[in-house]
């Protein structure tokens, strides 16, 4: 079973033409004068519809995630938009990839509200524990490189004891004092909801999903081709660690552009990827990798240098052509997109893909065309690639079969209260 996730960053669509030629980076210190909060209503709004008609499609899961400060995506909590997508949808899982836990103090919070959504949406939250980017972690909210992995560990332990324990406990920790942690409310998924661990490159998170069995979701925009030499890095060091080899263990971020025929795909989305590429993406190098944020084991392996290099020229002038022959977009008709996907998806051996419809400052209608040409030409044909795997079901929730399906719409909204039985 290959679980789809329409997935949404929420880029701000406005950056100027000459953005990259003015402005040193996307992330951190972008000027906030760029920022529109009138055209961000219509913008946050036309997001979330998005989201909420890629359910209506059929696919698994609808995904949303942390950044700070930045052009690159407005959704500093992404638990907000996931709220507003719990009480708006009923049937796809609700993948927030992720919470960043070292930035929260306490990590108890990341437990609450993961709860919370878990509980509203009936049994549909996917968690996600990012590290999280540098440029957040380390310059937007401060925390000292070389500590963040330790941080990391410890909101982990936190979060996980405070779903699991039925009592109050203390929690003394190096960085977190806890007299009391008594989670209200608990999530429904037992012994809680699977959890999503984004990777960028480094090694210790292989095997920190591997310690727990917890999913290892590759989320870069180097494109399946360069992405599958981490990720054969990865299903190594699975093996060498003796864990089966189920999907299940993988997810992978890809973009898709589809269109009625390979022509048309570049005609219609061409301009918006290379906004997306030679604009949100440009981040100052000194944002990038903060001295201390790359642990020694990594920096050795040398795996993500070698990744980086092979793209680093291409990523200062892109052009179409680039993206499609370099793996960095799926595009086309439906069947050369189908084609394609199903090449990765056996290539990297992924149980999830995180498909990214809407990039850059692609307009409502073509992000909804492109997205209903993939739901309803390429997706249906990959869903069942790995039979011997269908019933497992360790990374993906099992909601509640009873669980309250809102009500949507005005009618709803405004109807009239009645008297209930007994009352004066």
């Amino acid at each position: 079973m290959v679980n789809f996730v329409f997935f949404n960053l929420m880029p701000w669509p406005y950056l100027p033409d000459d953005f990259r030629e003015k402005h040193r980076s996307v992330w951190v210190d972008i000027d906030s004068k760029l920022f529109d909060p009138v055209k961000a209503n219509t913008v946050y709004h036309t997001y979330m519809d998005q989201l909420e008609f890629a359910e209506e499609l059929g696919f698994d899961g609808i995904g949303v995630n942390e950044h700070h400060q930045n052009g690159y995506g407005i959704m500093p909590s992404p638990n907000i938009i996931a709220a507003g997508l719990a009480r708006r949808t009923s049937k796809a899982a609700l993948c927030v990839i992720g919470n960043s836990i070292a930035l929260y103090n306490p990590a108890l919070r990341v437990a609450e509200e993961f709860a919370m959504l878990d509980v509203i949406s009936g049994g549909r939250l996917v968690a996600g524990f990012p590290v999280g980017t540098s440029m957040d972690t380390n310059y937007a909210y401060g925390q000292i490189p070389a500590l963040t992995r330790d941080k990391y560990a410890e909101a982990h332990e936190l979060i996980m004891r405070a779903w699991a324990e039925d009592e109050p406990f203390a929690f003394d920790g190096k960085y977190q004092q806890l007299r009391y942690v008594n989670c209200w409310p608990k999530p429904i998924q037992k012994p809680h909801p699977p959890i999503y661990v984004p990777g960028g490159g480094s090694i210790e998170t292989w095997d920190f999903c591997l310690d727990h069995d917890y999913n290892y979701s590759y989320l870069s925009f180097q494109g399946h081709k360069a992405g599958k030499l981490l990720m054969d890095g990865y299903w190594n060091r699975v093996a060498e660690r003796g864990k089966d080899e189920s999907p299940g263990r993988a997810s992978f971020a890809q973009i898709f552009c589809v269109a009625d025929n390979d022509a048309e795909a570049e005609k219609l989305y061409a301009e918006h990827l290379l906004y997306f590429f030679n604009r949100c993406l440009h981040v100052y190098p000194g944002f990038a990798d903060a001295p201390g944020y790359r642990t020694i084991k990594t920096i050795k392996a040398g795996i993500l240098s070698q990744v980086r290099k092979e793209n680093q020229s291409k990523f200062t002038n892109l052009t179409w052509k680039d993206l499609v022959e370099g793996g960095f977009v799926i595009a086309g008709g439906p069947d050369t997109v189908r084609e394609q996907t199903e090449d990765m998806i056996k290539n990297l051996r992924l149980g999830s893909i995180f498909t990214l419809l809407h990039m850059g400052n692609m307009p409502d209608d073509k992000t909804r065309y492109s997205t209903q040409l993939f739901a309803e030409k390429v997706m249906p044909q990959l869903k069942n690639l790995w039979p011997d795997y269908a019933s497992d079901t360790r990374w993906w929730p099992t909601p509640l079969e009873d669980r309250v399906v809102p009500e949507q719409g005005l009618d709803h909204a405004r109807r009239v209260a009645t008297k209930p039985e007994g009352a004066n």
